[in-house]
């Protein structure tokens, strides 16, 4: 497996990570022994890079996490996060905390359920308005020097709190979504961390699934997914999004491999400062990831993919309203 450094911090990861959020029931049903089992290939394919949230699923998935590798610690990179409330099967807004008493008891609550003595990188999950980051990130770097914590990261964040987070403590990674139908951090997001040395992972690389060119109706989804509630996956959003995956298919079928590898070695290629963490639950989509590693584009085939997704070619906007105002802008 390929690494690559999280900008200037000095940490070194797969150059695929494993976004282990599906594992806990938010797109449907959930199996924690092929949860358990996706993480143990991953890792055997070289895949130690492994995101979870103390958000998902209301603790279980660093539970998860925790057990799977309880006896491979030194084998992964745990990334974990604070700070939001929990993740929302609705179109409502959720609870943001930054304060810092909090941050420590979140901090301790994740290293007991991941069973581990110190998490490699910890994110702020949601910028929290009412709390200063400088207040935030001071609190994240007291655990960095007691020995809590290795690196730290911001999740969702805008270019102005970046800085301002990034002056209190080196910020080793910033974790946003970023994929061929979300490519709004290409603006002024992107080119603010590579400025400060700051390391790049893409969450929803595959857009919430919609790229892999499995999802072709609503009814594809399970009654509670959250992804219909997702406006991109609604009425004639969908059928829109769905004319851009199809365009996409056909030069997969070209290249001889998925839209998903397609999909994440297009990442891949737009900086070696770039990790993208694909979610999946089962070790199949995991191996067919992977796969995208091996794939070969010559700088006009990354060009005409460029041409089939240009920035802002999406329909409708990738959360509810309420939840789009948490994000940091």
């Amino acid at each position: 497996m390929k690494t690559r450094k999280l900008g200037n911090s000095g940490l070194t990861v797969s150059a695929l990570g494993l976004g282990c959020m599906s594992m806990s029931g938010i797109y449907g049903t959930h199996d924690d022994q092929e949860a358990i089992a996706t993480i143990h290939r991953a890792i055997d394919l070289g895949v130690t890079f492994l995101d979870t949230a103390d958000a998902y699923g209301g603790g279980h998935n660093e539970e998860l996490v925790g057990k799977a590798i309880r006896d491979r610690r030194e084998q992964v990179i745990i990334a974990t996060k604070f700070g939001l409330g929990g993740i929302s099967q609705s179109r409502q807004a959720m609870p943001v905390n930054g304060r810092p008493e909090y941050v420590r008891a979140a901090c301790e609550a994740s290293l007991s359920r991941l069973g581990v003595d110190v998490i490699d990188l910890y994110y702020q999950h949601r910028v929290d308005p009412s709390t200063p980051i400088e207040e935030t990130v001071g609190a994240m770097a007291k655990l960095v020097r007691e020995g809590k914590v290795r690196f730290l990261g911001l999740s969702e964040a805008s270019a102005n709190t970046i800085r301002k987070a990034h002056a209190v403590h080196a910020i080793a990674a910033l974790q946003s979504e970023y994929s061929l139908w979300t490519r709004d951090v290409e603006a002024e997001i992107l080119p603010t961390c590579r400025e400060l040395g700051i390391g790049f992972v893409c969450w929803s690389p595959l857009g919430r699934g919609f790229l892999t060119g499995q999802i072709k109706s609503s009814n594809d989804l399970a009654s509670e997914d959250w992804r219909r509630n997702s406006p991109r996956f609604q009425g004639e959003n969908f059928q829109h999004n769905l004319q851009l995956v199809e365009k996409l298919q056909t030069m997969a079928a070209q290249k001889e491999c998925t839209p998903a590898q397609l999909a994440i070695f297009w990442l891949l290629a737009q900086g070696n400062d770039i990790v993208p963490i694909p979610g999946t639950k089962r070790q199949t989509y995991l191996e067919e990831n992977v796969g995208a590693l091996e794939v070969q584009l010559t700088p006009d085939e990354l060009l005409q993919i460029d041409a089939i997704m240009p920035p802002g070619i999406a329909a409708g906007s990738r959360y509810p309203t309420a939840l789009m105002q948490m994000v940091n802008l």
